[in-house]
């Protein structure tokens, strides 16, 4: 199993990769405002390469649950300056964390090789741009949008119905040109989904893989972890991620997109282990 991307191809059977989170925003839920200088997020950038990132994904717009929509030039000014200056001095992939076929285009052109699009690239004009400049890309699954994505959100069977999302998904971005290898999934965790939503669908993950393409998951310091277990600081909701993300290595997950790196590759080291062991 192979990710291609503009860097390069990831063989995904060599073992998961961890996509490092850099929130260049005022309002994310974890670490809004901290990483809006671009020297600051390019620092905490380079410190998650050094505990151990494959990708670092760039966002500039807040996609948490009740979060105002930003203008393209907003989000522009917000991430292209971090990865202008970040590209030359990483080795690890750039991600760009965007809806907007326009901020990814100026994205892409300054140094990054990948459109993580909470929208699953349903603007044709994503998905034609992924396809011309040959772009990794990650299709996620969201019902309705940030501001509104958690009123009440309903399914008959979530995991079949965003398996058939994706199935859709894939379908249209071979229409578009674009190739299978380029293609990531992910579920979306929290993006239109109740608790027992985000609890069936890390159980049935395996169910959601499409044509052999790989899976990423997202649970990293989100709220449904805090509802779990009771606790409401931020930090307190890193070691359920770090349990999630082993638990979903056994469910063959292979991507992880997490704000703490050391200790969910830690966590993996510890699972690829245990999975290999005779």
């Amino acid at each position: 199993m192979h990710w291609r991307t503009i860097k390069g191809e990831f063989d995904l059977s060599r073992g998961p990769l961890v996509m490092g989170i850099v929130n260049v925003t005022l309002d994310s839920f974890s670490d809004g405002g901290k990483f809006l200088d671009p020297r600051a997020a390019v620092a905490h950038a380079l410190r998650l390469q050094s505990e151990g990132a494959d990708i670092i994904d760039i966002g500039g717009e807040s996609t948490r649950p009740g979060a105002e929509p930003v203008s393209a030039a907003e989000e522009l000014a917000r991430v292209l300056p971090v990865i202008q200056s970040l590209a030359p001095l990483t080795t690890c992939a750039i991600s760009v964390d965007t809806s907007k076929a326009e901020v990814a285009e100026a994205a892409l052109a300054a140094g990054a090789h990948i459109v993580n699009d909470i929208h699953g690239l349903r603007d044709p004009a994503m998905a034609e741009l992924v396809a011309k400049t040959g772009a990794g890309a990650v299709i996620i699954h969201m019902r309705g949008e940030p501001p509104t994505m958690q009123e009440a959100p309903a399914y008959e069977d979530v995991t079949r119905e965003i398996r058939e999302f994706f199935r859709q998904s894939f379908a249209r971005a071979i229409t578009c040109g674009m190739k299978p290898q380029q293609i990531v999934f992910d579920p979306g965790i929290g993006f239109g989904k109740t608790v027992a939503h985000n609890l069936s669908l890390i159980k049935r993950i395996g169910e959601l893989r499409v044509e052999d393409r790989p899976l990423l998951l997202g649970v990293s310091r989100k709220g449904f972890l805090a509802t779990l277990t009771g606790a409401t600081e931020i930090s307190s909701r890193i070691s359920p991620t770090v349990a999630l993300t082993a638990l979903a290595r056994s469910f063959g997950v292979n991507i992880f997109r997490v704000h703490d790196v050391l200790e969910n590759v830690r966590a993996l080291k510890i699972a690829e282990a245990v999975l290999s062991a005779s």
